[in-house]
């Protein structure tokens, strides 16, 4: 039976919800898990546990085929994209003078944690991605033997870029790189291969475009380098034998779970995996069409407006979810708060402003959206 998308996001009338790129509204299943599982605590207690750990092994199933990892054992949950981070960079064994790659347009959770190893030697080498059509061949050709890591955003927070991850991941392997990708951008938005990309770590928050909570992100790790990386995190969840609390050796779990020292998040599992099936249930190759189109009506009504300039590429293989655009002498911190204060929501990144609508966007939200906008010009 199809999505009825209309009964899963039944958003308040009077705002356009256009920034899934920072927080996404919950689907009204996600809701409704979370009340039923709020309802259930209140009664019961943990009387049902068993259940519970069946809902975090479904969103493991569901999160492998969402990037298409070869098993669950690869598939860690982390608290968000920062913590996931740094088990990477706090896990590997560097040498003086590596070299760890990165792009100028990088959120600052994929600059911070690469440039905190300068003590250890590493050095960070920055990479020009401002020119969109030339960016993904301007990171390929500063891939050589130097290289111990590339780190990047699969989607560029501010611009919207849209990297070739494929293209990326076939360099990495040839010059023996490890390639972590940032896919906060990325995930929910898109169709995603891990394999296809030769990603050697994956990370992502679940409240953007995946429609989740925020405190709950996947940690990809393509299983030859889960039992590689250097353990900073020690506790009763991280061990092969969990739940033996009478054993008094230990060693770490061999699948991801070793990067999970304690307790889980059942309340954020319980909503991501009832917003992750109304992804997976609609098609990731129907969410991006959908989506695709959503963007192109976007730009094509901005393009229309004088003065307007659209930041974000529009080429559809350079383009995901994310429409930024600049107006002609305008503070656009000033124009940023004026459309939120008449229910656009958005955000101010990149110098311009951002939108970022999802594939079950109304139409009628977007008409309203740039009618609001178009009064705001025209005001000043």
């Amino acid at each position: 039976m199809p999505i009825d998308l209309s009964q899963e996001f039944p958003q308040n009338h009077d705002i356009c919800y256009l920034n899934h790129a920072a927080v996404s509204p919950w689907p009204n299943r996600a809701a409704t898990a979370v009340k039923s599982f709020a309802q259930e605590n209140t009664v019961f207690g943990a009387t049902n546990y068993p259940n519970w750990m069946k809902v975090e092994t479904e969103l493991r199933e569901k999160l492998k085929h969402l990037i298409n990892a070869k098993s669950t054992k690869e598939i860690a949950l982390a608290k968000n994209t920062s913590e996931a981070l740094s088990v990477i960079a706090y896990g590997i064994t560097w040498q003086k003078g590596d070299t760890v790659l990165i792009t100028n347009q990088e959120f600052p959770s994929n600059r911070i944690v690469w440039e905190s190893l300068k003590d250890q030697g590493v050095n960070v080498r920055v990479v020009d991605v401002d020119n969109h059509e030339t960016a993904s061949q301007n990171i390929i050709n500063h891939l050589n033997k130097s290289v111990r890591l590339l780190s990047l955003s699969a989607v560029e927070y501010a611009s919207g870029l849209r990297l070739n991850l494929n293209a990326i991941g076939a360099r990495c392997k040839e010059v023996d790189a490890l390639f972590c990708i940032d896919a906060i951008q990325w995930l929910g938005a898109l169709p995603f291969d891990a394999q296809k990309c030769h990603a050697d770590f994956v990370v992502a928050d679940g409240h953007k475009w995946m429609l989740g909570p925020e405190g709950l992100a996947v940690f990809y790790v393509r299983e030859p380098l889960i039992t590689t990386l250097k353990l900073h995190q020690f506790g009763w969840h991280m061990v092969k034998s969990r739940g033996n609390y009478d054993i008094q050796t230990w060693q770490p779990a061999n699948d991801a779970t070793r990067f999970e020292c304690g307790s889980p998040n059942m309340l954020g599992a319980t909503a991501l995996n009832a917003s992750l099936g109304v992804l997976l249930e609609f098609g990731m190759n129907e969410v991006a069409r959908s989506l695709s189109a959503k963007t192109d009506y976007l730009i094509k009504s901005l393009q229309n407006l004088p003065g307007v300039t659209i930041i974000s590429p529009t080429q559809p293989s350079l383009k995901a979810g994310i429409v930024t655009f600049k107006v002609m002498n305008t503070d656009h911190q000033a124009l940023y708060r004026s459309l939120m204060s008449k229910g656009v929501i958005c955000a101010c990144r990149g110098g311009g402003i951002r939108f970022s609508p999802h594939f079950y966007t109304p139409e009628p939200v977007l008409d309203n959206a740039i009618s609001i906008l178009t009064e705001l010009i025209n005001s000043q």
